[in-house]
C-alpha cells in the first residue's frame, strides 16, 4: 500500500483521537459542544480536517484505501465540512453530536484496520 495516501489515514485516526480527548476532558460530548470558546471550535476544526483528508484521498485516486469506508460515510463527512465552512454559526450541534457518538467510532475502527494491515505488511 502506498505510504503517501496511507498517511492520510494515520492523520484521520489522530484527529479522531483528539476529538475523543476533548470530549473526555469536558466530561461529555454535550458539554464539549456547549463550549463556544475552546472545545466546540476545536471539534469542528478536527472534523473539517478529517473531511479534508478524505477529499485528498479521493483526489489521489486512493480507491483501495477508500474502499475500506462506506461511500456515504465519506460523503457525509465532506458534507459536514462544507456545512461548517459555509454556515459556522448555524451548525446543527445535534448532528455533530451524532457524528461524534456514532460516526467517528466506526471511522476509527476502519482506520485502525487499515493501520494494522499496513503494519503487518511492513513486518512481512
Amino acid at each position: 500500500m502506498s505510504k503517501q495516501p496511507l498517511s492520510k489515514i494515520y492523520l484521520i485516526a489522530e484527529k479522531i483521537d483528539y476529538i475523543e480527548k476533548i470530549v473526555q476532558n469536558s466530561g461529555s460530548i454535550t458539554k464539549a459542544l456547549k463550549d463556544p470558546i475552546t472545545d466546540r471550535p476545536a471539534i469542528l476544526m478536527h472534523l473539517t480536517a478529517i473531511a479534508e483528508q478524505f477529499n485528498r484521498l479521493k483526489h489521489a485516486h486512493a480507491d483501495k484505501i477508500l474502499a475500506a469506508f462506506e461511500e456515504e460515510d465519506v460523503k457525509g463527512m465532506y458534507d459536514v465540512r462544507t456545512y461548517i465552512a459555509h454556515d459556522y454559526e448555524g451548525v446543527n450541534l445535534a448532528i455533530i453530536e451524532w457524528i461524534i457518538r456514532n460516526g467517528l467510532p466506526k471511522l476509527k475502527r476502519q482506520c485502525e484496520d487499515l493501520i494494522k494491515e499496513d503494519r503487518s505488511a511492513e513486518l512481512a
